[in-house]
């Protein structure tokens, strides 16, 4: 069934043009391909051929449009032909000839003629003549099409459709060149787009589908576009940049440029194909190869640990390493801040797997494992896949895997950071934390995880597994075998699965091939588990070592969906495939590691049916079992047929050319041997298993899994006896050249085919395609969009629209075609689930790509492209189907019957399909591919050498719709068949005999290269490149000793000769490879790199002119393994050599005037076009030459080298005497493209001279791009300038009250105060009153006031708080300034963050408002409660805030300062000089290590000549050219100085996980070690250090500030370093010798530290950038250049004295200095950096960070004054007294011994945080029954306290062996415990409260109000600090927890704190407990409380009198009783005798 149209000729057209034609049905449409230059007639003849699916109705309409075709712009419609199918469906055929229409439906001249025919189903129409499709499952029906496929703007050399050659006509082979339309060429797009108007609806856009209203649809016109369309139909649609205003115009201004969309540009220059596929690029396999990895974690602290009175230590487990923490002793509440750092060097996939494992243990000691709290745990990919990789200060939920059914065990705090190679972390500042209490919204959990999680079970079912190899032939088989003589199958299979850390295996079956467990495995984990794979592995038990058959990871992301609509992970009944190592069995297997899942597979090793559920845990219900051991249990087996059906599939393979084959191999016969699963392969299998058919009986299919193997053989098949053919015939290779052999596939090329037999699941594999391509297709386009972006083509926001249009129509046709079939009988849950979830996605997707588009503008391009990025990740990640079906296809090359090289091709890649959309990507293509070595072979050099380049034809489909296979190969072949018996059927061809053949001439233009590998040990190459087309390669000369080779030279191929149809080689050229060498004078060349390109096709029968031609020089990216090694620019043209022989092929112009014998120069019109320019060089000098083979660098020169001409520099006499050059600038004249972009490099080169004349490279530098050294002359308009500046200065005082007398052209800058992000006071009168000058002014008088009041007295307004607030100027120092900035720093950073996180929320709200509302709400409802959070956040912080006092603060950079001033090149460049090879592996060499020292200088280049007004300037220099007013060289004298602030994050250097660091200093020969200052055991140490170092720059310029390790014994190892240039910053305009301060002031903590003051500097600084000025003026005014600052004129000396000042107004400008024209720039203020710590051994992994500034000051200056005293802060001594006076209603304990009265003993314990060992305990209230305990008893705790940092600092040993004390710093917090006290067993824990003494609640008045809201509900309360009230007293609860983990009040305790410096203290001393000084009194207590053995006679009587008086009287009666009863019986006996003997 189809629908066929032969589209012939279209004639009458107007103009020269050329012409594009596009047929459309049922929404599916075709191009032609475009006729270029054509005139009155275009003649097509081209065939296109729809599939139908259901009947055409009569009334369908086939529509035709003819377009104008233009390569960059829309193609403007000439006219449209529309036909109702009737006719055709009637008769079957018809031809027509008619004109076209016009838009608005009026006839034009132009005609065309067409034949159409159709066949239907029920074969009602007119027969045809060839064979009928097979099975069509249903295309589009006709209510699908809402999305037409719209599209058009093709660009060149793209077409779709089939040519048919007209001398062809019969039937079978035009139906083999029919042709379908790609998917890769479908740009989706619709006319009336480009124009802007947004309306979508467009010509063909409708689909007729009405009885009646056909004819008159057309004759009314009722398809017209809507009515503003005319006129811009007829618009040629060529919008130029330039022209777009004029366009506006004449339209009225309906235009709007920032709707534009355009279609692809690449695709201008690179034909992309319809039957051929791209190759890949990227060779090396990445997995698998070790990388480095650090795991760092910071245990912070715990809280609400579950248990009483408990002795916890974290244990901390990273893979099998295991750490712990310190024991903090009797607290649930254990600060640690311990930091631990785990060293991995592992594959990535090893590493992520990894499980993270915190877990809490309680009373650990040497004897005692301790008990599990609880634990947490994740795997280190969930912390990779962080922002930034790492959990900052976040909590962490401990639970007790032993124990399900209890809820959580306590939080644990800590950092997690994971960093590889080459990241770098930004830890978040940390200063004085302010603890983040709100745990509940800092849960250590990923983005989308909710914080409860429940316990789940996870059930992964084993069934059986089929196709495993016969491990055991090896030697102890052949052993077992001549002992027992047992041949059986020797393999004994168990499957092992690990999930989270823990292991389940099945039972071993015993010898089997296909063994059959039905077991499942149940492991009971945390839901949604923090760990993101399963691994599942077939392994064989064997008696020494287990091996590993196979291993499969599932990817949980895959199979569940988080989503409100998603689902719980589940997997199956389905198959996994499992690939390894190659099937030929050896006792060791080299590649072992492939079968442990590391590195890509190279063989198929088994499949494995298996599935997976989740059921979550309902912990309440008692029956559960609460184990969370991996179980193993038996499960049902499952049907058979529950996989699907079994098909029969038919793979058929043609080998068109398999070249550049490995000279190692090239001298034996090769064949290529391709397998699928197990069929095909030469090992297994080889026995033919005949197919057990279904019995009539049997009820579904038998055991099918011989099939499996090799069925090659089928009982009466349709084919007759086919058997497979799954390998080449051997055959000798030829030579290419010194490298590489080819096979002689000429004309003839060899096929295979394979049939085999697998479960029908193509739909899994058809929906992974559709999104794949829709993937592809966006990946392209993304890749163009950068490409012009990065070649500043106009306009790449149109293309990026362009791009999104084709996504959003990509997707919503996947929604349509994806709908199709749901009741599919074998489909598993996660396909129906799946399959919802992508529908919903890419649904979603599609309307936030239309609504992206409509927001793409130039400016906001950047942001969205990233968003566009992501879209792209999630269509990879949906299309990567989980559940396997048909294996892999493996192709190998084998030579002598040994496996060499192979690739592996994906069967979803080749798999056919009947719609367009689902068929493989590569399916009946021609694909390029290179076959790889296996395993590690392939890692490092080995695996960058093409073992083989193949051009492989693949098919892969169902048997029964075999008949197409061969349609995608190029035409013109005949097919070779095995001769069979007469009558037998045909079957697939072994050979294919090509009997068209074309002759074509290459010519490679190979114009230059730059930034290659560095292949020699000079640091650089001898380079040429060798070009491979077909079998042919040649190269081009060698060029010595360069990185960047302008080779020039063209390569002409003779005589090349292509298989196939002419027309199809125009559009699909075989690609060109080509390959760049280092030619080393012995032993081969060294590989340095590789790329492809396609050449543009010239046929004999076309003109060579514009466009095509000649083409243009192309960057091409050059790859070295996966990693780029520079760029090619060249161009490459394939030209057809017609019956004219080689005299018709254009000539080739060289450029006149230059003869390089037989090497040809690339010619005119294809070189770029050169112009003059100049460079200038300046030589400033050279630094940290190392040695050149031992000798040291003595008289260095540079050579500097620029597209061919060179300059010397200066030769340094004596480079240790002094580096620098004595002549400043040289230049050189070149001739450069005018094109920027193809600016050869420049490269710098060091030589020393030796003697005699001797010459050695030294090392060497290339600069890539010179682009950012041109110098362009400003404008002429120079007043902009002033403009521009005035919008900067917004509401400038010209318009305040700007005085009038202002000439003209000046701007007067009024300066605010710096407004201080968070002082609220300051920003309120910035609103209050609204000039600038008089604000200033008030600040200063505030402070006036203030300290006047303060002098006066004492501040007595204000009370204790307002005397606390406001510290002393004297107890300012240089720490408070710091803290206060870095405050101001984080506050700063939230900011930014907030303000980002807000921007992104509005962005993505914006993009969603198109798609669900869903989304929108959820987003709205997070809204609020964040906003909620931050306004209570904001509020609690003002009133804290308001009343501190202005501090003068510093800037504190979390990073390097060069980051900041970008490196300080502002004019003095550093380029570093580069030696040595480039380390083949990526682990060793970095460019660290080959860096062998550094030019100093710079580059300018310009046209010349030059406009004339340059040298008119006063003082300028001709011999300086642009280097204007650099100072000069010669050696200068500085005082260096050096502040080391701390150092945060050390690496541990000790076992003990600490380190104990001390400074080290290097600069030129000064070395200070501060070696007896270390610090002990510190991760984060306070150094607070300055050192001053004398230096004479340029010889001794590079500081190096390292930190070390202390150690006893043995040498003190580097923890890390870090490297500061001090020349670049002396030099700097920046200015960065010494940082300026906010504020100048001459005494006090904020000195000025410069020996310059501020006006000096100002003026030094006019004059050096020749600006006029300063001129200071009355009234606080100064002008600079024509700018006028305002500024305070006053200030005061030590004695509070004013006086007039300008220094003010100065340090004003210097602050503004950037505002200055011309000369301006930021200058660098008073700071503080942050420099990460690097350790040469590991590299790229950051050690540590270090805070630190340097000053430097010129020795012929005044000197400065002494350094700033920043040594750390002295705690403070405090003393706290805590008088513990009553308890109250505290729990009974005990029982009554004799009365069984509930009563407790109770006492209270008290202690400091970290102070267990001092913990104090009151006397004992005995025998309390009510609860009510007096005590009267006073605590006293002395302790150091640091208020800045609010941590109270104690110095201990950590253990007796401990060599020195070390120092913690803890928070400041009290404990209070109450206990029962017991005399023969231990006391027992009643409750306890921690009092944070920073903030705490206000103890309450009375017992009565004190309530457990005190403890739970902290937030709500007042907080009080001890060291702000002084002294507290009230009622605080004692809580604890009961069975049920509820909190619950235990008691509450009346106390009193008092807090006294250790001065006061002293003064009033007071005794501990109740002693002297200042004794309390005896506490009242009750009699009841006397101890009974004290005073026995007084508790008897209280016992008799009182209580137990009746009690004792029956007691009493009853013990008489009994006497009288024993006396009775005791005499009774006598007394009978006596009366019985008659006494």
């Amino acid at each position: 069934m189809a629908l066929q149209l032969r589209l012939r000729t279209v004639s009458g057209l107007r103009g020269k043009a050329d012409r594009i034609a596009k047929a459309a049905f049922r929404g599916l449409s075709f191009y032609t391909r475009v006729l270029e230059n054509c005139e009155d007639e275009a003649r097509f003849d081209e065939t296109f051929r729809w599939p139908v699916a259901s009947n055409i109705d009569g009334n369908e309409i086939l529509e035709i449009q003819v377009f104008n075709y233009s390569k960059v712009f829309t193609n403007r419609l000439i006219g449209t032909f529309r036909m109702v199918l009737q006719k055709v469906v009637e008769e079957g055929q018809l031809e027509v000839t008619d004109t076209l229409i016009d838009d608005n439906n009026s006839a034009i001249q132009t005609s065309i003629s067409i034949e159409v025919r159709y066949q239907a189903m029920d074969g009602t129409v007119g027969a045809w003549n060839d064979k009928e499709f097979l099975e069509i499952p249903s295309l589009q029906s006709e209510g699908d099409s809402r999305y037409p496929l719209e599209t058009d703007s093709l660009l060149s050399g793209h077409r779709q459709g089939s040519a048919m050659s007209p001398s062809k006509s019969n039937q079978q082979s035009a139906e083999r060149s029919f042709r379908r339309m790609e998917e890769d060429e479908m740009y989706y797009h619709s006319e009336d787009e480009l124009l802007g108007e947004g309306d979508t609806l467009s010509q063909g856009s409708l689909n007729m589908r009405a009885g009646k209203g056909v004819f008159s649809a057309m004759k009314l016109g009722k398809t017209r576009p809507p009515k503003d369309d005319h006129q811009k139909q007829e618009e040629p649609a060529v919008l130029e940049a330039e022209d777009l205003g004029r366009k506006a115009m004449r339209l009225g201004g309906g235009l709007d440029p920032d709707t534009v969309s355009l279609a692809s540009v690449t695709a201008v220059t690179t034909n992309v194909s319809n039957k051929r596929s791209k190759p890949d690029i990227k060779m090396e396999p990445s997995a698998g190869r070790p990388m480095d990895y650090q795991v760092s974690i910071t245990v912070i602290e715990a809280r609400q640990l579950v248990g009483l009175n408990m002795d916890p230590m974290v244990c901390v487990e990273v893979g099998d390493e295991k750490k712990y923490t310190s024991m903090k002793e009797s607290t649930n509440c254990p600060y640690y801040n311990e930091y631990f750092v785990f060293d991995f060097h592992v594959p990535p996939d090893v590493m992520f797997d990894k499980i993270i494992k915190l877990s809490v243990i309680h009373s650990k000691n040497l004897l005692r494992s301790g008990t599990l709290v609880g634990s947490f745990k994740m795997d280190v990919g969930t912390v990779y896949t962080q922002p930034e990789h790492q959990f900052y200060h976040k909590w962490a939920i401990l639970s007790d895997p032993e124990d399900l059914t209890a809820g959580l065990k306590g939080y644990l705090k800590c950092d997690v950071a994971v960093v590889g190679k080459g990241d770098n972390i930004k830890t978040p500042h940390k200063a004085n934390e302010t603890d983040e209490d709100d745990i509940e919204g800092n849960l250590l959990l990923p983005d989308g995880v909710p914080p409860e999680r429940q316990w789940a079970r996870f059930y992964i079912k084993i069934y059986r597994a089929e196709g495993l190899p016969r491990m055991n032939t090896s030697l102890m088989a052949n052993v077992k075998k001549a002992l027992i003589g047992e041949n059986k199958d020797l393999v004994d299979p168990y499957v092992q699965v690990f999930f989270a850390g823990q292991k389940g295996k099945t039972s071993v079956q015993k010898s089997s091939y296909e063994p059959l467990w039905n077991e499942q495995i149940v492991f009971t984990e945390m839901f949604p588990p923090l760990c993101k794979r399963i691994k599942i592995q077939i392994r064989d038990s064997d008696k020494v070592n287990d091996v590993a058959i196979g291993t499969h990871f599932i990817d949980l992301r895959k199979i569940s969906n988080e989503g409100d609509k998603g689902f719980l992970p589940t997997f199956g009944p389905a198959w996994v495939n499992m690939y390894g190592s190659t099937r030929n069995y050896t006792l060791m297997d080299e590649h072992q590691d492939l079968n442990e899942g590391l590195g890509e597979g190279v063989s198929f090793r088994a499949r494995l049916l298996m599935s997976l559920a989740v059921e979550i845990l309902d912990t309440s219900n008692p029956e559960i079992n609460s184990s969370t051991e991996v179980q193993v249990e038996q499960a049902p087996s499952v049907a058979d047929n529950c996989t699907g059906k079994m098909e029969e599939f038919f793979l058929f393979g043609a080998f068109l050319e398999a070249t550049m084959i490995d000279r190692k191999i090239g001298d034996k016969p090769i064949n290529f041997e391709v397998t699928i699963g197990n069929y095909g392969n030469q090992i297994d299998g080889m026995a033919k298993p005949t197919l057990r058919r279904k019995k009539d009986g049997g009820d579904g299919d038998e055991e099918e899994s011989e099939l499996l193997q090799n069925s090659s053989e089928e009982d009466g098949d349709e084919d007759g006896e086919l058997v497979s053919i799954s390998s080449s015939q051997p055959m000798k290779p030829l030579v290419t050249d010194r490298n590489y052999f080819h096979l002689p596939y000429f004309e003839k090329k060899p096929c295979i085919y394979i049939k085999s037999w697998w479960q029908d699941q193509r739909r899994r594999l058809y929906n992974a395609n559709i999104m794949d391509k829709i993937a592809d297709k966006l990946e392209e386009g993304l890749n163009d969009v950068q490409e012009m972006i990065k070649t500043e083509k106009p306009h790449p926001e149109r293309r990026l629209r362009g791009v999104l249009e084709e996504l959003s129509s990509g997707c919503l046709r996947f929604v349509t075609l994806a709908d199709k079939d749901q009741h599919h009988s074998s489909r598993t849950r996660l396909d129906r689930e799946r399959l919802k979830s992508c529908m919903r996605e890419l649904e979603n997707v599609g309307q936030q790509a239309t609504t992206l588009r409509s927001q793409v503008k130039k400016n906001t391009m950047k942001d969205k492209l990233k968003l566009v990025q992501n879209f792209l990740q999630k269509l990879r990640f949906l299309a990567d189907e989980p559940q396997h079906t048909i294996p892999d296809i493996f192709i190998w090359m084998m030579s002598n019957n040994k496996r060499i090289a192979y690739t592996r091709i994906p069967s979803k890649d080749i798999l056919y399909s009947i719609v367009d959309e689902e068929m493989g990507k590569d399916c009946a293509k021609v694909k390029t591919v290179f076959l790889k070595l296996p395993g590690k072979r392939g890692f490092g050099p080995a695996g960058w050498t093409v073992q083989a380049k193949m051009e492989i034809y693949l098919w892969l489909g169902l048997n029964k719709q075999r008949k197409d296979f061969l349609s995608g190969l190029p035409c013109g072949f005949e097919e070779k068949k095995t001769a069979r018996g007469p009558n037998l059927p045909s079957f697939p061809p072994i050979s294919l005999l090509y009997t068209k053949k074309q002759v074509f001439q290459l010519r490679a233009h190979m114009y230059q290269a730059r930034s290659l590998f560095a292949a020699d040990s000079s640091g650089l190459s001898d380079p040429f490149a060798r070009v491979f087309f077909i079998t042919q390669s040649q190269c081009t000369e060698v060029l010595n000793e360069t990185l960047c080779p302008t080779w020039d030279q063209l390569l002409v191929f003779d005589n090349v000769e292509l298989y196939g149809e002419a027309h199809e080689m125009r559009d699909d050229p075989p690609i060109i490879v080509i390959e760049i060498y280092d030619q080393d004078t012995v032993g081969k060349a060294d590989f340095m790199g590789r790329t492809f390109a396609k050449p543009v096709v010239k046929m004999s029968d076309e003109q060579y002119c514009p466009p095509r031609f000649p083409p243009q020089l192309e960057y091409y990216q050059i790859y070295r393994g996966n990693s780029t090694a520079g760029d090619l620019l060249a161009a490459f043209e394939l030209l057809q050599i017609g019956a004219g022989g080689k005299s018709d092929l254009p000539r080739v112009d060289g450029p006149t005037g230059i003869d390089r014998g037989p090497i040809l120069p690339v010619p005119l019109g294809i070189r770029p076009v050169l112009s003059k320019y100049r460079v200038e060089i300046l030589f400033w000098g050279l630094r940290d030459l190392k040695r050149v083979n031992l000798a040291q660098v003595d008289r260095p020169r540079v050579d500097i080298e620029c597209a061919g001409k060179g300059v010397q520099s200066a030769l340094i006499q004596n480079y240790k005497k002094n580096p620098n050059f004595s002549t400043l600038v040289k230049w050189l004249e070149v001739d450069l493209p005018e094109n920027e972009l193809l600016h050869p490099p420049l490269n710098i080169r060091v030589v020393d001279c030796r003697a005699f004349g001797r010459y050695t490279l030294v090392g060497s530098h290339a600069v890539s791009s010179l682009r950012k050294f041109i110098y362009r002359p400003p404008e002429k308009k120079a007043h902009h300038w002033n403009m521009t500046v005035e919008l900067l200065n917004g509401s400038l005082a010209m318009t305040n009250r700007g005085p009038p007398s202002c000439p003209t052209g000046e701007l007067v800058v009024k300066v605010e105060p710096e407004v201080p992000i968070k002082k609220m006071e300051t920003m309120v009168k910035l609103e209050a009153n609204s000039d600038a000058v008089v604000k200033v002014e008030v600040s200063e008088e505030e402070k006036e006031k203030k300290k006047k009041k303060k002098k006066g007295g004492g501040g007595a307004g204000g009370g204790e708080e307002g005397e606390e607030e406001e510290p002393d100027e004297s107890m300012l120092d240089w720490w408070s300034k710091y803290f206060a900035s870095i405050e101001t720093m984080k506050e700063q950073l939230r900011q930014q963050e907030a303000a980002a996180a807000e921007a992104e929320e509005k962005e993505e709200m914006e993009i969603a408002e198109g798609s669900k509302g869903q989304a929108k709400n959820k987003e709205k409802s997070k809204a609020p409660k964040d906003d909620k959070k931050k306004k209570q956040q904001s509020a609690a912080e003002l009133p804290e805030k308001k009343n501190k006092q202005k501090i003068d603060e510093l800037k504190v950079f979390n990073k390097e300062l060069e980051t900041e001033f970008d490196n300080f090149e502002d004019w003095l460049h550093t380029f570093n000089l580069l030696r040595g090879k480039i380390g083949d592996n990526d682990d060793n060499a970095t460019e660290e290590e080959r860096i062998v020292g550094r030019f100093k200088g710079s580059i300018c280049v310009y046209k010349v000549p030059l406009p004339d007004d340059m040298g008119k300037e006063a003082g300028y220099d001709p011999n300086l050219g642009m280097f204007q007013g650099i100072p000069s060289n010669d050696p200068i004298n500085v005082l260096v100085r050096v502040y080391v602030v701390r150092a945060t994050d050390l690496h541990p250097a000790d076992i003990n996980g600490k380190a104990d660091p001390y400074i080290a200093i290097k600069l030129g020969k000064t070395d200070i070690k501060d070696k007896e200052n270390y610090i002990s055991k510190q991760l984060n140490p306070v150094f607070g250090k300055s050192f001053d170092i004398e230096a004479t720059f340029p010889m001794e310029s590079m500081l190096t500030v390292a930190v070390y390790d202390w150690d006893l014994v043995g040498t003190d190892d580097l923890i890390g370093e870090t490297k500061i240039d001090l020349e670049n910053r002396y030099y700097s305009k920046h200015r960065a010798t010494c940082g300026v301060s906010q504020t100048y002031a001459i005494h006090g903590y904020n000195m000025w530290r410069d020996p310059m003051k501020p006006s000096q500097i100002l003026s030094k600084l006019c004059k050096e950038g020749k600006v006029d000025g300063p001129h200071f003026g009355p009234g606080g005014r100064v002008k600079v250049a024509n700018r006028v600052f305002t500024g305070p004129t006053e200030m005061e000396d030590e004695n509070g004295q004013k006086k007039q000042t300008e220094e003010h107004l100065a340090l004003t400008v210097l602050h503004h200095w950037e505002d200055v024209p011309r000369a301006g720039c930021r200058l660098v203020p008073e700071h503080v950096e942050t420099r990460p710590l690097l350790n040469p051994d590991k590299p790229g992994i950051e050690q540590g960070r270090l805070e630190m500034w340097v000053d430097m000051f010129p020795m012929d200056m005044p000197a400065p004054g002494p350094a700033i005293d920043i040594s750390p802060r002295k705690p403070k001594k405090y003393e706290l007294r805590v008088i513990v006076w009553n308890t109250d209603e505290v729990i009974l304990e005990d029982d009554d011994y004799f009365t069984g009265e509930k009563s407790s003993d109770i006492f209270v314990r008290g202690w400091l945080k970290g102070q267990q060992e001092d913990k104090q305990d009151t006397d004992v209230h005995y025998h309390s029954l009510t609860g009510e305990g007096n005590f009267n008893w006073r605590y006293i705790f002395p302790f150091d306290y640091l208020m800045a940092e609010e941590k109270i600092v104690i110095s201990k040993k950590e253990s007796m062996f401990s060599w020195d004390e070390t120092e913690y710093k803890i928070p400041a917090r009290l404990t209070l415990q109450v206990w029962d006290a017991d005399h023969f067993s231990a006391d027992d824990f009643l409750g306890a409260i921690e009092l944070d003494l920073n903030r705490f609640p206000r103890g309450a008045k009375t017992a009565k109000q004190c309530s457990m809201e005190m403890v739970t509900n902290e937030a709500e309360l007042p907080m009080v600090s001890i060291f702000k009230q002084k002294r507290v007293k009230g009622w605080w609860p004692f809580v604890a927890r009961d069975e049920n983990d509820e909190l619950e009040i235990t008691g509450k305790v009346e106390a009193e704190l008092h807090l006294l410096t250790a001065e006061e203290a002293e003064k009033s001393p007071a005794g501990l407990a109740r002693n002297e000084p200042d004794p309390l009194e005896k506490p009242n207590r009750p009699d009841t409380s006397f101890i009974w053995f004290l005073n026995p006679l007084k508790s008897i009587k209280y016992l008799i009198c009182t209580r137990y008086k009746w009690l004792i009287i029956k007691i009493v009666l009853a013990l008489l009783l009994l006497i009288m009863l024993a006396l009775f019986l005791y005499s009774m006996p006598g007394y009978m005798v006596k009366k019985l003997l008659g006494a």
